[in-house]
């Protein structure tokens, strides 16, 4: 007999729960039905003859896993099947909560390394430092481990203790740390504080919308209010918000606008879906001005929050165009503690619009998804009749050139070598000035810049890579050996000095190393309060906000 019934009894939940569902019992969806349930009697008879024949023992649960993730990811990549194994993280995505010792490891060679440590966590009350190699855990090598068995090793319930063997990595002594777990809530707010020449502008940056984030960003705002009465505007920052839960989304926007506004609609096959939010509850400040950031990693509920304030002219909407994610997942409960994510609805700003981008109900030919295009996008009108489109995301009122990635920070970032040198830094200095005004200095630079000069790293620019290109088609055009001379006269001068491309990049080679080292002492926050200065669509946001005209003229038809 298939050993693995719990397998079976998941599959069969999927019946009971489209059974359950308030779809009518038209004639189609009956033939659906029995479409359904005739392949999954194949499915289970497939399965128990391979797990009966098959000449070498295999996993039953593995197999089943990956089909239902192939069969689901062949309808959007946000309907997702979590085994009970999986549900844990799950829960984590939406609550930002686990059990743990709050650090961040990341690959170090043959160990992991301390990327990250969560101020006032376990980790840090132990002593555990960003640049600290893990050796060992419980007295157990954890040399070569992949990344998932070293997170069991980690995680665990609060209260129950875990030891870290740590190796210093600039003297090689190795001491034993002695951690007990906590319950570890990722703070949402990522940062927040007053900013502007008058340092009367707040600024919350949000990086998911798990629960209670609005209370989060309420109180926020009430503690920058109380140490400035008279702030003029908000900066709700936004960049590389995935989303999270849509309630919360909702009343995000109940902060800036009055109770029993729409803020989304949201429409699916089945009627539970068909639903209309609201606000429920009296703003915070109807009134004062809002700019929101986003960019093409600001997703779901983000754009439901910027696109809303969009909608209504409540607020304006600066940086990049955001992702495109147009859709509403609910989690059911499957047996034996498994649980499915699916896509059950797509949501409607105030306008009528949907951001989604990506059609995944019409794929090419090939499985790939195309974008929706321009052609067929249609114009909705903003509260005050500014044009706005549907498909593709929220497009920002004032738009920001994203920065254009360079391969030699790409490389650095790469080699670790602006983690090694920060740990260097730190393992020098025991203090520096404070998150917000700390600066390298020139003579420190240019030591960050020799000590490269020590290190091997190589890559090809972009300019390279296209001349690469041109060579290839040259060679299967045959035409290669008539300009070889003029070919690699022009790889001599494009070939790339190092050192010339690090004196040329200072500027940009200073601010992240700047970043990485302020968090050696202060923390993320640190490294978001030191950012401020030097971000330029933080800098414009403040801009519009201390330009009362302009934020009007923007807002107006």
């Amino acid at each position: 007999m298939f050993k693995n019934k719990p397998i079976l009894a998941i599959i069969f939940t999927l019946v009971i729960f489209f059974n359950n569902t308030s779809i009518a019992q038209s004639t189609t969806t009956q033939d659906n039905y029995f479409e359904l349930s005739k392949n999954i009697d194949i499915y289970y008879n497939l399965l128990k003859e391979v797990n009966q024949l098959y000449v070498d023992p295999i996993q039953p649960g593995k197999m089943v896993k990956k089909s239902i993730d192939a069969m689901l990811n062949d309808l959007d990549p946000y309907t997702n099947y979590y085994t009970e194994d999986d549900v844990e993280d799950y829960r984590f995505q939406s609550t930002g909560k686990y059990g743990g010792v709050g650090c961040v490891p990341v690959n170090s060679g043959d160990y992991i390394a301390i990327d990250d440590v969560f101020e006032n966590g376990p980790a840090a009350k132990a002593g555990v430092k960003i640049g600290d190699i893990i050796t060992a855990i419980d007295g157990k090598s954890i040399k070569n481990k992949q990344d998932d068995e070293i997170s069991k090793l980690i995680k665990g319930s609060p209260g129950t203790v875990v030891k870290f063997t740590i190796k210093n990595p600039f003297t090689n002594t190795e001491t034993i740390k002695t951690i007990t777990r906590e319950e570890i809530n990722i703070n949402n707010i990522a940062y927040s504080g007053l900013i502007g020449p008058d340092k009367n502008i707040a600024y919350v940056r949000l990086i998911q919308f798990t629960e209670r984030c609005s209370n989060n960003v309420k109180s926020a705002l009430d503690s920058l209010k109380k140490v400035n009465a008279n702030i003029k505007g908000v900066v709700l920052d936004l960049r590389g918000n995935p989303g999270g839960l849509l309630d919360e989304a909702v009343n995000m926007c109940n902060l800036f606008v009055p109770k029993n506004q729409l803020v989304v609609t949201t429409k699916g096959k089945v009627a539970e879906w068909q639903k209309e939010y609201k606000t429920t509850q009296s703003s915070w400040d109807e009134t004062i001005p809002v700019t929101v950031l986003i960019n093409k990693n600001s997703a779901s509920a983000s754009e439901i929050v910027s696109g809303t304030l969009q909608d209504l002219d409540r607020g304006v909407v600066v940086g990049q165009k955001s992702f495109g994610k147009g859709l509403v997942q609910t989690t059911r409960k499957l047996t034996f503690n498994a649980q499915v994510k699916i896509t059950t609805a797509k949501y409607y700003t105030p306008s009528g619009r949907c951001i989604q981008a990506l059609d995944y109900s019409h794929r090419n030919d090939d499985g790939s998804v195309g974008e929706v295009p321009d052609s067929i996008k249609s114009k909705f009108k903003t509260k005050i009749g500014r044009t706005v489109f549907d498909g593709g995301g929220v497009e920002p009122d004032v738009t920001i050139a994203s920065a254009e990635s360079n391969k030699l920070v790409q490389t650095l970032y790469a080699k670790s070598l602006f983690f090694d040198y920060a740990n260097k830094y730190a393992n020098e200095h025991a203090s520096i000035a404070n998150a917000e005004t700390f600066k390298l200095s020139d003579t420190e630079l240019n030591e960050f810049i020799n000590w490269l000069n020590t290190k091997e790293y190589s890559y090809k620019t972009k300019t390279e890579d296209q001349l690469e290109k041109l060579k290839a088609t040259a060679e299967k055009e045959k035409t290669y050996n008539d300009i070889k001379a003029q070919f690699t006269e022009l790889q001599k001068v494009l070939t790339h000095d190092k050192l010339q491309d690090l004196q040329k990049n200072k500027v940009d080679l200073a601010k992240i190393l700047q970043l990485e080292i302020v968090k050696r002492y202060y923390y993320s926050k640190g490294k978001y309060a030191n950012s401020l200065a030097q971000d330029a669509e933080v800098q414009e946001a403040i801009s519009v906000l201390n330009d009362g005209v302009r934020y009007k003229k923007i807002l107006s038809n």
